[in-house]
């Protein structure tokens, strides 16, 4: 409780009027040094490397490339991503130790990549009039609120204002991310493949995959949506793109290496 005590003193209250991206970089700069106090955030420097590198090389091609991204691995078996207006992305190494290749990987962060470049998250936070924005984001990505007394701090707070996207919003990063993945010359399959993972493993133990589905809707449609933005693109261009590489595979197992902090 007295973590969320000092994140609640830290709240900013945000104005109905629309966000600079000034104003939004600084906000997304001290909500991140809150979740980075609250999660447990893998430091080995080459995990961080290798993260770093291959969200640059897609927040790179979009129409935000001039925002100072940052990429965080957070050590928790849950399995979530999230991001964080001003280009901060984080993804949980539960997600990470489910993923099979690298075009999976670069599906999720391309996602959350297109939040950012849509703004989704400011929106939301115009809309809170003052949430805390950082107790709320350490509860969607982890378990860390599932106590009485954090709920309750929470409440205090202002509410829950990540608590889901909406469908246009996640529509609307799908298209980011495929386009994304495109552009980095990944082939974007692992979008769909990924959705298929997590909507199957819903299905036999809900429960490990009950953080992913608290802020992302995600449902069948969604997977034949991007299958089908996917298929506008040529075969001939996309095919020769790669799935995997042992760059990847290197690095999911140095993640699976360090033993998970929640």
């Amino acid at each position: 409780m007295k973590k969320l005590v000092a994140m609640i003193a830290l709240a900013l209250p945000l104005a109905a009027c629309a966000v600079s991206q000034q104003e939004e970089v600084a906000m997304g700069g001290q909500y991140s040094a809150q979740i980075n106090q609250q999660l447990p955030i893998m430091t080995d420097p080459e995990v961080n490397r290798y993260i770093n590198v291959l969200g640059d090389s897609l927040a790179r091609l979009t129409s935000r490339a001039d925002l100072d991204w940052r990429f965080y691995i957070v050590n928790s078996r849950e399995v979530n991503a999230f991001a964080v207006p001003g280009g901060y992305v984080y993804i949980n190494r539960g997600l990470i130790d489910r993923m099979d290749n690298i075009s999976q990987l670069a599906g999720v962060l391309g996602h959350e990549i297109g939040h950012v470049v849509r703004r989704h998250s400011v929106k939301q936070m115009q809309k809170a009039q003052g949430a805390n924005i950082g107790v709320t984001l350490a509860c969607v990505l982890t378990r860390i609120c599932d106590s009485q007394a954090a709920q309750a701090g929470i409440q205090i707070a202002g509410g829950a204002v990540f608590a889901r996207f909406s469908r246009s919003d996640e529509n609307e990063a799908d298209s980011e991310g495929v386009a994304n993945v495109v552009k980095a010359r990944i082939n974007p399959i692992g979008i769909p493949q990924m959705f298929r993972k997590l909507i199957e493993e819903r299905k036999a133990r809900p429960a490990g995959v009950e953080a992913w589905f608290a802020t992302h809707p995600l449902e069948e449609d969604r997977v034949a949506a991007t299958e089908a933005m996917i298929a506008k693109y040529p075969q001939s261009q996309i095919g020769s793109y790669p799935r995997d590489t042992p760059n990847f595979q290197s690095f999911k197992r140095r993640v699976a290496s360090f033993p998970a902090q929640q």
